[in-house]
């Protein structure tokens, strides 16, 4: 989520003005935090969750299934309740900086009755739909398309800034894992399409990069070219460890890098916020202008959290009693409470092994990108093959440098430091190739003083995620075709109806209430209640 905030909104053109007003107190505000609290240690593990939803109405009579658009009203409540918030500002000035509508193509799932070549056509369109609309995919032309998915996503406190550093570049390996395993994001625009998770769609949506910045045109009016949406992989580690598995061409504010040098940063963290800062804001807020850079952080906030990567590093927020922070950002959300417990509990246990045991998952960064392009496709986890680390207790080598990584072939599919795996071989284990993090996690846990209670309740989750990733049980993205495919009214065509969607909405809705049961999808948890 991006930083909430409520005032006078400016334009496009208004805000662009005051965008090297933001990036430059945007610094400073960073560098007044990092010197206080630089040093800080010996904060506690806490975490938190959070779960986005959607808003639908139930149309009985018609069975037809609605977006509630009464979000004005529902957000007037929650700014009752000290929320804050101004969703459309986003929107526009997205559209305005790109210099056009932003697009998005998802290719379609080819069923036995689906049109060939699958072709859209668009009734009102001006002419700009036709030109961008790919033939065999989906098109959808604004922010919502993307930013109306929904995600699980979870923050953990590190007990200090060098804790949370290693975690951020650990996390980062697993972010195409989980996000394969919690696949739950199959139709759009009521067609069925071939990709199993929203990140894609989502990076396309908020992509407000112009056309000199995306390589098409010349440099002219804008100062760099960026390989990626602003909602994306990350693209440095910031751990001593990682720093040689920076393979990627990293675009930063060359003054801005040399600025935070300057003032005492070291290279891997300054390479990081020099290249979030290449970007401009996307919304600013008339009483938000002028600031007061000791005390508050709302200008660097304004770049960090519009920067939606898979990985999020957050410094504590100005004079509060909160801790260097990392936040895991591309799980999908799940039908069930139950099932979103299960992949948050696993998350927060597995950072507790990684610190634990001193693990190093570390692979080049390029080959999480490549994962990445993987995890989303139709059935990654069971059919996608994903680098991985074959040691993990083999620990940082300070030693073996970038240039040694190159030279030594480690980006080979060889006897080197890792291979391709399924997700069954990476969460369970597979004899002779990789331990398994599920075996490794029920070691940590036996280790633990837990009580009976709790431990068969983390016993369920992770038997949850162990049958998701052997393929005994399904993932969401899984079911919800299944479910499309087996109803009457499914032609094979590719389509969803207004009749197919509320069935399954409806489902959906009786599941999640627990008033039916859905052992191919969730199992049998045992409920030591009964």
């Amino acid at each position: 989520m991006g930083l909430l905030s409520q005032g006078s909104p400016l334009n496009w053109e208004e805000t662009k003005k005051y965008a090297d007003h933001v990036r430059k107190h945007g610094i400073v505000q960073f560098l007044n935090i990092y010197n206080k609290v630089k040093e800080r240690q010996k904060d506690v593990l806490l975490w938190g969750d959070e779960v986005e939803y959607m808003l639908i109405e139930m149309d009985e009579k018609n069975e037809k299934v609605r977006l509630v658009l009464n979000g004005g009203e529902v957000l007037e409540t929650l700014q009752d309740k000290g929320e804050k918030t101004n969703p459309n500002t986003l929107t526009r000035n997205i559209r305005h900086r790109r210099g056009e509508k932003v697009v998005i193509n998802v290719p379609i799932f080819k069923d036995k009755c689906t049109p060939s070549p699958f072709v859209e056509k668009f009734p009102e369109d001006d002419g700009e739909a036709a030109r961008a609309a790919l033939p065999d995919h989906i098109y959808m032309d604004a922010m919502g398309f993307g930013m109306g998915n929904c995600c699980l996503q979870v923050t953990f406190q590190a007990c200090s800034i060098e804790e949370a550093r290693y975690l951020y570049d650990q996390l980062a390996t697993f972010c195409p894992i989980v996000m394969a395993l919690s696949a739950a994001s199959p139709f759009y625009r009521g067609y069925v399409s071939d990709i199993d998770c929203r990140w894609g769609v989502i990076s396309a949506s908020v992509d407000d990069r112009t056309g000199e910045e995306r390589g098409l045109k010349p440099l002219k009016s804008n100062k760099f070219r960026i390989l990626k949406s602003r909602y994306d992989s990350i693209d440095s580690y910031l751990s001593s460890c990682g720093d040689k598995y920076n393979d990627i061409d990293l675009t930063i504010d060359e003054e801005i890098n040399k600025q935070l040098l300057d003032a005492g940063i070291d290279k891997l963290l300054a390479q990081h916020i020099a290249h979030l800062f290449i970007r401009d804001p996307l919304s600013l807020f008339e009483e938000k202008i002028h600031l007061d850079d000791e005390n508050e952080s709302d200008h660097f906030e304004n770049l960090q959290s519009t920067n939606w990567q898979t990985m999020r590093f957050k410094p504590p927020p100005p004079n509060s009693d909160i801790g260097w922070r990392v936040e895991f950002r591309p799980m999908e959300v799940q039908l069930t409470d139950f099932e979103n417990s299960a992949y948050v509990v696993f998350i927060v246990l597995l950072t507790r092994v990684i610190l634990s045991y001193k693990l190093d998952f570390l692979i080049p960064l390029s080959k999480v990108d490549e994962n990445m392009k993987v995890a989303q496709e139709r059935n990654a986890v069971q059919e996608g093959m994903f680098y991985f680390r074959k040691d993990i207790y083999k620990g940082c080598n300070p030693v073996l440098d970038s240039s040694s990584v190159a030279q030594n072939g480690l980006d080979s599919e060889g006897d080197n430091e890792y291979i391709l795996m399924s997700i069954d071989t990476i969460i369970n284990g597979k004899e002779g190739v990789f331990q398994g993090l599920i075996p490794i996690l029920n070691c940590y846990l036996e280790n633990m003083e837990v009580d009976v209670d709790t431990r068969c309740t983390i016993l369920n989750y992770l038997k949850l995620i162990k049958r998701r990733a052997s393929g005994e049980l399904m993932t969401m993205a899984k079911w919800m075709r299944e479910f499309v495919d087996k109803h009457t009214q499914y032609k094979q065509d590719s389509v969803i109806t207004d009749k197919i969607n509320y069935d399954l909405l409806r489902k959906c809705d009786s599941i999640s209430k627990g008033e039916e049961r859905c052992p191919e999808l969730i199992g049998d948890p045992v409920n030591r209640g009964k």
